[in-house]
């Protein structure tokens, strides 16, 4: 064995510098090293130089040469700024600022795609430049009067820093106003959601971003706005923002934070006769998972070859509504004499054993025809609506159902009902038979006086509206919950979920007319279109619902 001890040991390679931001490098087929840029969607054999660090300057002069840059003048790129002074009125609060949320976020519905977006918003007293030889960005921060090539992280970038780091495959990315949008690269879809935020809001509440990065939080309930986070007490300093009732904002916020499908793929098909249209459909939905009703849907009748890209499933829902809230099968029932709408029957169960399956089924269809953007055939009355949305049900709801029972309510408000001989009981007709019914226990021996008349009243409003109806409406809204989830629909109240569900009553032709596209060399004054708006406006006068039905 030959040793040779003056022979210098091989030195070890230096390691390689890391790659710039935004690179990859991975290994193709052959073991050859490839090199990615995510940003700008290229590839390549030649491994990129990392870029050079950005030299902090205290002080530029236009003379100074060693800045890296030719004859920068801060001229260019905006005046300097010095940090403001705190003042004795530092500690105080800032005053409030009258914003609306629709100025405040301007991006609702669906988010941007993949290819748009950009980065979060520079804080304050920073500028973006560009070099005008190399035509690389760099920073300048007019508070120190420093420049760098990396770019400074925003308040929002804390923000959403603090919830930890994104999953594999997830990206962020703002929009123009600020609002941060998700992109996922493995399914190339974006989103308005967090996937760090597993902890759901609770009911009635919305995350919505300020226009500078911050994150505010909505109670639709009490109809104010905060910084601090209902789940985690976690508080953003600022002025409050303004309540917002605008619908359409509500209707793309909440159409945005539907439940999606596992799958983008696979079709709800649905086949159904047109004479058991009702039978047919409730087999077929009620024999689906919560993930098939939210797939596209398609509807065949049998018998009838056609494709349905929208008008079949719009026909669907409109037969078989006006099959479901059918009176005749004694499961709803007409509010009134002279008002034709619906409400539940309280002696459902009489009528029909299963009338609970029933009313889970209705619950899937009226909460399909929301999340697919249909309408049901059917308006009902005012304080079922508030009984979805879990509010309370007063006196005044009382006159849209029974004006004569609202007035002689009234009238025991008014005046003392001892002469009447009235008890805590009430009295309705079941099946040609007068039943009396104990509003309280032993409700038959107590009199109503005028100290305890509040106490009638809201006994009385409460068995006729809630009590006797109790299982219908819970199976009702467990089949809507398991379509759409009910704290959704809380940012609505009771008007607009009628017109979420069923559209208006009332069709006002000259609005329509005003608001008509005129295309093909026809005109507003057009001799056959004329006629024809005025042909619309004396059918819809005699007959609204039976042409809308065409």
């Amino acid at each position: 064995l030959n040793l040779n001890l003056n022979q210098k040991p091989e030195p070890e390679p230096e390691p390689e510098p890391p790659l710039p931001a935004g690179w990859q490098a991975n290994r193709d087929r052959t073991g050859r090293v490839v090199y990615t840029n995510h940003d700008l969607r290229v590839v390549q054999y030649e491994r990129p130089e990392p870029p050079p660090l950005p030299r902090v300057v205290p002080e530029l002069e236009p003379d100074e040469d060693d800045f890296g840059f030719e004859q920068l003048d801060m001229s260019d790129v905006g005046p300097a700024q010095t940090p403001p002074q705190p003042g004795p009125e530092a500690s105080a609060p800032p005053p409030p600022v009258r914003l609306n949320l629709s100025e405040a976020d301007e991006d609702f519905g669906e988010p941007p795609s993949a290819s748009e977006g950009q980065q979060s918003p520079l804080p304050a007293g920073w500028t973006e430049a560009q070099d005008p030889n190399s035509h690389r960005v760099f920073y300048i921060d007019h508070n120190s009067r420093a420049t760098s090539w990396v770019r400074p992280k925003s308040r929002s970038d804390g923000l959403f820093a603090a919830l930890g780091a994104l999953p594999t495959g997830i990206e962020m990315r703002f929009t123009r106003s600020g609002r941060p949008f998700f992109i996922n690269h493995r399914t190339k879809e974006t989103t308005w959601h967090d996937p760090r935020q597993d902890a759901p809001l609770p009911d009635g509440w919305e995350m919505r971003v300020h226009s500078d990065g911050r994150a505010f939080y909505v109670d639709h309930a009490t109809k104010s706005t905060q910084w601090e986070d209902p789940r985690k007490n976690k508080v953003s300093s600022g002025p409050a923002i303004v309540y917002s009732r605008d619908y359409k904002v509500k209707y793309e916020n909440f159409k945005a934070n539907l439940p999606k499908p596992p799958t983008t793929t696979g079709k709800c098909e649905i086949k159904v006769k047109r004479a058991n249209i009702l039978t047919d459909s409730f087999n077929s939905v009620m024999s689906k998972t919560k993930e098939d009703l939210l797939r596209r849907l398609w509807i065949t009748f049998e018998g009838e070859p056609g494709l349905d890209y929208g008008g079949l499933a719009r026909e669907w829902f409109y037969t078989l509504s006006r099959e479901m809230f059918n009176p005749y099968y004694g499961l709803w029932e007409y509010s009134a004499i002279d008002n034709y709408t619906l409400q539940i029957n309280p002696n459902s169960g009489i009528c029909d054993p299963d009338h609970e399956k029933f009313f889970y089924f209705f619950g899937r269809i009226c909460a399909m025809a929301v999340y697919h953007g249909k309408l049901v055939d059917g308006f009902f009355i005012r304080p079922f609506y508030k009984l979805i949305l879990g509010k309370h049900i007063n006196l005044e709801d009382m006159a849209e159902v029974d004006i004569e029972t609202y007035n002689s309510l009234k009238w025991v408000i008014e005046n003392d009902p001892e002469d009447l001989c009235l008890t805590f009981s009430a009295q309705e007709d079941k099946f040609g038979q007068v039943v009396e019914t104990a509003l309280v226990t032993d409700g038959e021996n107590i009199e109503v006086t005028n100290f305890n008349k509040m106490g009638y009243i809201k006994a009385y409003i409460n068995w006729k509206f809630v009590d006797r109806i109790t299982a219908q409406v819970k199976s009702f809204k467990n089949g809507f919950n398991d379509v759409i989830p009910l704290r959704s629909l809380a940012v609505f109240d009771e008007n607009e979920l009628e017109y979420l569900m069923c559209g208006i009553t009332q069709i006002d032709v000259d609005d329509w007319s005003t608001y008509t596209e005129f295309k093909g060399g026809f005109l507003v004054h057009t001799t056959l279109l004329f006629g024809s708006g005025r042909l619309l406006d004396r059918l819809i006068t005699s007959s609204e619902q039976d042409y809308c039905s065409l």
